[in-house]
């Protein structure tokens, strides 16, 4: 059980934020997403960006004196916590992230 965790672990961390955004349906408000889109979006994607919240903002609490030394803290927090959290919270069900900046 302890290797499947790894392996979703590895996973999640290993895919590009171009494999979620594929979920996307159209970003017409006269058109809603596919019910697939949504189901998978539900069931497998909004799950897999809530993991990726979390581990992105460990990352950024554990990289964070390195990135005030460099003077990009606020650039690192946007990529690992904002973008995820936006992802995962604020767009609606089967929609891409797209969509919500149109």
């Amino acid at each position: 059980m302890k290797k499947l965790y790894v392996l979703i672990l590895c996973a999640v961390l290993s895919a590009p934020s171009s494999v979620f955004a594929a979920v996307g349906g159209s970003c017409s408000d006269s058109v809603s997403p596919e019910a697939s889109a949504m189901f998978m979006d539900a069931l497998f994607i909004r799950p897999i960006g809530l993991a990726g919240t979390a581990v992105g903002s460990a990352v950024y609490l554990v990289t964070l004196p390195f990135s005030v030394i460099g003077g990009n803290a606020g650039e690192a927090g946007n990529a690992l916590v904002k973008e995820p959290a936006a992802y995962t919270f604020a767009r609606p069900l089967g929609r891409s992230l797209r969509c919500n900046n149109s």
